[in-house]
């Protein structure tokens, strides 16, 4: 099934985080990596105060994934650990966070899964990358593709990176 996953780091060496993280989804059996966006340097959004001063890389990467949405979980929290991620306070800094937006047409709300991601079209970080790979895309549940949800937004927070990635 196809899934966009959303990759952001804002603590360490930024590039390299998504970059490894990349080289490890295309490592896992059976995934394909079909589309990866270009890179945005983000403001940080729902931080906690003391942690604003730190900017995110966030890029989309579109994978086909032939488990379960579960078993992507799974994997993509695999990913982040390896990074180096650990248990802290909540959106805080941190080397490496995964976040599934879609995968196919499927749907679950579960305590520690909700996909589509609840937030994917508020969030300039998420909408301005997907919008490079995927801007007719509807999420199930949606009305609106990512090229419509992107130009509700205000312009603001969102620069390119144009590091190599």
């Amino acid at each position: 099934m196809e899934s966009g996953l959303s990759l952001g780091s804002n603590r360490g060496n930024r590039m390299g985080h998504l970059r490894q993280a990349v080289r490890r989804l295309a490592a896992l059996p059976g995934l394909q990596v079909l589309a990866k966006s270009r890179v945005y340097d983000t403001e940080p959004v729902d931080v906690p105060e003391d942690f604003r001063n730190r900017t995110f890389l966030n890029a989309v990467v579109i994978v086909e994934w032939p488990g379960s949405v579960r078993d992507l979980l799974a994997a993509t929290r695999g990913i982040e650990k390896a990074a180096g991620r650990k248990p802290g306070v909540r959106n805080g800094p941190r080397p490496l966070d995964i976040d599934i937006l879609y995968a196919g047409s499927c749907t679950v709300n579960e305590p520690d899964l909700v996909v589509p991601h609840p937030r994917w079209s508020v969030r300039r970080f998420v909408l301005e990358p997907l919008a490079g790979v995927r801007p007719d895309l509807a999420p199930p549940g949606s009305r609106r593709t990512v090229r419509e949800a992107l130009a509700a937004l205000p312009l603001d927070g969102v620069r390119v990176w144009n590091g190599d990635w």
